[in-house]
């Protein structure tokens, strides 16, 4: 029988070991879930007592996360995200902003940034994005003379907002291992993702203002409207769309109204933008875009501005879908993930670019990817349960706390843990293993300490650890040696672009990344602040 130290000791070098000679996660994870429970309890103790011993506590384990129910919504993301990948609403997307944006020095790498934020927003998969990114704006950065880096850094760095902005597939694992509300956890992460996205964009303002050779301007077209004129016609697109948007608000509360589903009732919170007090608003709404259609802009100019920039309206409807359906109060997060598939799907149709070899390729891909997710889930979940049975937990926690360090200095030596991991281990096998050992630590701490310029509410320290945590899977994702985002990149990049040269030019994304991770420490009410 082992003691818990060398025991912890034994699975942290076994586990780089295993995955240096290749093993995949998953399966070193449930092999090293039976080794811990021989080693602690014995060869005989775990098949003598077979169904109800130690063996019987894995299986529990992981019969817990593989029937929890939000787990299906994750298999419908990324069957949404290869549907938007397959199809030509991304393109369209990309063709519309850059209408916008490109006569502005470095617009197309933002127009790049801004697309990922968009694309986040809608399926919260992140290497889709990164291999779309690579594949639409990379060679048009090349064509137009970027450099290099900047161009590698702002695919790879934007396409991993996913991790951040809601609806993360990330944050739903948080919330189905440490069973904190997903809906919460999504809330909370909008402002930090939102942060972490005009991080970059100002980074590339900035930076192409300083050393203008690293974007050139493209030529300009004689037909583009500039100045004024495209400022109007981008406002009649607004207000447009804001007429499409409110009147569906409208329709809404109509129907709320009539079924008598927005009554205010004692103890429940009223229906967002449903009830009939909403009405004076939502028609004062609609009347100001008719008249900055009708007396601003003009019918014409909204027409053209309509066609330029009609691209972004199918991402908007998908968004809405999914996280109106979300926000509202429609339906929960699996639902929303299915409908979000089903808009996808329709808006594939109506475009004829929905076709059954595009369905059947989008499924074989949801199958690997989900495959892979659902062997290390069960892998993981495995070891976390032995680890625990074996006491880890708690010779984690009593190491910790007994090394008698302030509560930010606690915090930063976890932050150091999962940078460290995150080189090395997906993402998924952190939140399994390491997540339910670390947050009852931080829950334990006292709530005015955490932060350096405020403190947070004690109820909201599981959600806020949710997305510092992260953040810190955003840096993750570009950390040398193992960066998923950089396999992702070199997969669809043109050949003369190796590993090294797309690991150098992620160096100023990570540092912006540790600026932002910095911000959520320091002033954790950023987190909370529409909570």
């Amino acid at each position: 029988m082992v003691d818990i130290g060398t025991l912890s000791l034994i699975i942290l070098l076994a586990m780089f070991a295993l995955l240096a000679i290749g093993m995949p996660l998953g399966f070193a994870s449930a092999f090293l879930a039976v080794v811990t429970l021989i080693l602690k309890f014995d060869v005989d103790l775990l098949f003598n007592t077979f169904g109800r011993g130690p063996l019987s506590v894995l299986a529990q384990a992981v019969y817990r996360q593989m029937t929890n129910y939000v787990l299906i919504s994750i298999p419908l993301f990324i069957f949404m995200a290869a549907l938007l990948e397959r199809c030509g609403i991304a393109r369209d997307m990309y063709s519309s902003l850059n209408v916008w944006l490109a006569r502005t020095r470095g617009g197309i790498a933002i127009v790049t940034s801004i697309m990922a934020v968009i694309m986040a927003a809608m399926s919260g998969i992140i290497g889709g994005e990164v291999v779309l990114l690579g594949l639409i704006a990379l060679p048009q950065m090349l064509r137009l003379g970027y450099n290099q880096n900047l161009a590698i850094g702002t695919i790879c760095a934007s396409g991993s907002l996913g991790t951040m902005i809601p609806p993360s597939i990330v944050l739903i694992f948080y919330g189905l291992v440490t069973e904190t509300s997903i809906k919460a956890l999504f809330t909370a992460s909008f402002l930090p993702g939102f942060m972490l996205a005009s991080f970059f964009i100002i980074y590339i303002v900035v930076r192409t203002r300083i050393t203008p050779s690293m974007a050139p301007l493209p030529e300009a077209d004689p037909d583009a409207p500039e100045g004024s004129e495209k400022a109007l016609m981008f406002l009649g697109f607004l207000a447009r769309m804001a007429c499409w948007v409110v009147g569906v608000l409208i329709i809404r509360a109509l129907f709320f109204t009539l079924t008598g589903a927005n009554v205010p009732r004692e103890g429940e919170d009223p229906i967002l933008l449903g009830m009939v007090s909403d009405f004076p608003y939502l028609i004062g709404a609609f009347a100001i875009a008719l008249a900055t259609i009708f007396f601003v802009v003009g019918r014409e100019r909204t027409s053209r501005g309509w066609n330029m920039g009609k691209g972004l309206v199918a991402p908007i409807v998908v968004i809405g879908v999914v996280l109106g359906s979300i926000y509202g109060g429609i339906t929960g997060i699996t639902e929303a993930a299915g409908m979000g598939v089903i808009a996808v799907f329709v808006i594939g149709l109506f475009r004829r670019e929905m076709t059954f070899i595009i369905v059947w390729d989008s499924l074989m891909r949801t199958l690997k990817s989900t495959g892979t997710i659902i062997w290390v889930t069960i892998g993981a979940a495995a070891l976390a349960a032995a680890y625990t049975l074996a006491g880890g937990p708690t010779y984690v926690a009593n190491l910790i706390t007994g090394a008698d360090l302030p509560t930010m200095g606690i915090i930063l030596i976890m932050m150091f843990i999962f940078l460290i991991m995150g080189m090395f281990m997906d993402w998924i096998g952190i939140v399994l293993l390491i997540m339910p050992v670390f947050l009852p630590i931080v829950t334990q701490l006292p709530a005015e300490e955490i932060g350096f310029f405020a403190s947070i509410d004690a109820r909201y320290i599981p959600i806020w650890f949710g997305v510092v945590f992260c953040m810190n899977m955003q840096v993750s994702f570009l950390s040398p040696p193992f960066g998923p985002a950089a396999f992702y990149l070199k997969s669809v990049a043109p050949p003369g672009i190796e590993l090294t040269d797309i690991f150098k030019g992620f160096l100023p994304f990570i540092a912006l990344q540790l600026c932002a991770l910095s911000v959520l420490l320091m002033y954790p009410p950023i987190v909370t602040l529409f909570l």
